[in-house]
């Protein structure tokens, strides 16, 4: 590696620290940008209607020229899901492996992306040159194959990303991470070391894949009757156990669903799933197996894979119901905040007379390393400076506490916020001002366009409902030519509310009656006049705040 002195070296979240998803990282050597991770966050509850977030960007498109590319640690959404939007304003290279790249390009499908696209496949052994830095890359076990670290290597020393990652002595062969390499990377020269914090306020090690194998087997072994397994589509890495425990207790497996769009059918025809011949049936055929000789798969994004086993408890799935004697094994990690959904399945699952394994314990093991993994990471690394990453804030705090067990000092230890600049230089780290930050929420086809008054909007409308006051005037007559007519939404039920609408309606009238007499007709102040005396009675009467639309018109 040729690299020149580098003058200025920062390091900035747009995303990714104090939340969980929206990963994205830039570093800036000497001015040149490279981006680590563009990924997308499932809503928050009070998101109403928000279909994805992703990180503000605003800072990329006003240094687009710096940009010298975007670099992805692996193929989940969370790392790859803002690419489309990125490219939507600015035409830079996407360097990735695989399996990663070609899941990038099936999520830029899905968001209906049709511009130009700059893909760059990379392998771990390659090394890309800039003017400024060069970059490599080292494998990574998760649990999604093709998934590496990256490396940015500079005159003051390397500047490492782990990506998601942990360490598993079993790890087969998709799966194993380059040891080796991460030594001789720590043994250059690392300046600074960002590292996946998931798991941070865990102690010990993750459990391995291997007592997961060994859990998913016995369970199909005992299951009497057909098996119904979810998994989402990206967690490859339970989709093999899944095909490796029926391939041994002698069932096939169907897949349900749109699996011809999913990450499991692109894994599927790249090779990074091991399947034996003859394993996998079409849904047709599961008639002509008894039903312990079956597996029934479905996969899918998000919430996806508990919506079907929702329909299949209800008997309204269109292709496969429960019936008594099924065994559930639900391998979907539940998101953040689906805690309640996933709960409220289980028990519907129960009533339709299926049996459901669902994950506790060794069963569904994390896809990210616990303490004694990231201090193994920190000491195979041995940086100068640690920024912890890809977390919520206690687990960064929790991280930075492993870090401090590892002998680093806390001067030496940064805990990040979104949009924060933290510049290294003359052997410090320290704050260097702040850039745009936050969310842009993409609602259908809009991207932005929904912001924080709308979010309020529909969080009133969500609680209260909306109250509509219609009103049609004479201004010539001064007089009310149809109206006041009030429309409930959410509100109250207007059968057995009666009494309380008349009572509102004859408030609207008078308001009204009061404000077209005199000389000077304000049409604003007659709309707050509503607004202000409606809320009032409505809230003595009801304890309730709806929102109140009044709508004047003109004859």
């Amino acid at each position: 590696m040729n690299i020149r002195k580098n003058e200025s070296i920062k390091i900035i979240a747009l995303g990714g620290v104090g939340e969980f998803g929206k990963n994205m990282y830039l570093v800036e050597v000497d001015g040149d940008i490279f981006v680590l991770d563009s990924g997308l966050m499932i809503p928050e509850n009070e998101m109403f209607g928000i279909d994805i977030v992703i990180p503000d960007f605003t800072y990329l498109i006003q240094n687009k020229e710096r940009v010298k590319g975007i670099f992805l640690s692996h193929g989940h959404e969370d790392h790859i899901g803002a690419i489309s939007y990125i490219l939507r304003e600015m035409n830079v290279p996407v360097y990735g492996t695989k399996l990663t790249l070609a899941l990038a390009k099936a999520k830029m499908k899905e968001q209906d992306y049709k511009g130009p696209t700059n893909f760059v496949e990379i392998q771990s052994s390659e090394i890309v040159n800039f003017d400024s830095a060069d970059v490599s890359f080292f494998h990574t076990t998760h649990s999604i194959p093709d998934s590496i670290g990256i490396c940015i290597h500079t005159s003051e020393g390397s500047i490492v990303y782990t990506g998601d990652f942990k360490f598993d002595q079993a790890a087969s062969s998709f799966y194993k991470p380059e040891i080796g390499k991460m030594a001789r990377i720590g043994e250059e020269g690392v300046l600074c070391l960002l590292s996946d914090s998931t798991e941070a306020d865990k102690p010990g090690y993750t459990q391995s894949e291997a007592k997961v194998v060994s859990q998913v087997t016995n369970a199909f072994y005992n299951a009497p009757g057909r098996i119904i397994a979810a998994s989402f589509a990206t967690d490859l890495i339970r989709i093999q156990h899944i095909f490796d425990a029926a391939f041994e207790s002698g069932r096939k497996v169907a897949v349900v669903g749109r699996a011809s769009q999913s990450a499991f059918e692109i894994a599927l025809q790249l090779g990074y799933l091991a399947v034996p011949e003859d394993l996998l049936i079409p849904l047709a055929e599961i008639s002509q197996y008894s039903n312990d000789e079956i597996v029934i798969l479905t996969t899918g994004s998000q919430g996806e894979p508990v919506e079907v086993l929702q329909k299949m408890a209800k008997q309204t799935h269109k292709q496969i119901n429960i019936q008594k004697g099924d065994t559930v094994l639900l391998a979907a990690t539940p998101l953040r905040g689906s805690e309640v959904i996933i709960f409220k399945t289980i028990d519907m699952l129960y009533r339709a007379g299926a049996t459901v394994i669902s994950g506790k314990g060794a069963f569904n093991t994390s896809s990210h390393g616990s303490q004694e993994e990231l201090k193994f990471m920190i000491n195979l690394i041995n940086p100068k400076f640690f920024i912890p990453v890809h977390g919520e804030f206690r687990m960064l705090k929790a991280h930075a506490k492993v870090a401090k067990e590892c002998g680093m000092s806390d001067e030496h230890i940064y805990i990040p916020e979104k949009g924060e600049v933290i510049e290294i230089k003359d052997s410090r780290i320290r704050p260097a001002g702040r850039i745009p930050s936050g969310n842009i929420l993409i609602d259908g086809s809009g991207i932005g366009d929904v912001g924080n008054i709308v979010l309020r909007d529909r969080r009133l409308l969500s609680q209260d409902g909306i109250l509509l006051v219609v009103v049609t005037l004479n201004k010539k007559e001064k007089k009310i030519s149809a109206g006041p007519e009030i429309i409930s939404r959410g509100f109250v039920y207007v059968r057995e509310s009666e009494e309380l609408l008349v009572e509102a309606t004859k408030i609207v009238r008078d308001i009204v009656e009061k404000s077209i007499s005199k000389e000077t007709f304000d049409w604003l102040g007659i709309k707050q006049d509503m607004r202000d005396e409606l809320n009032q009675y409505l809230f003595e009467k009801t304890k309730r705040r709806p929102m109140i639309l009044p709508i004047i018109m003109e004859v």
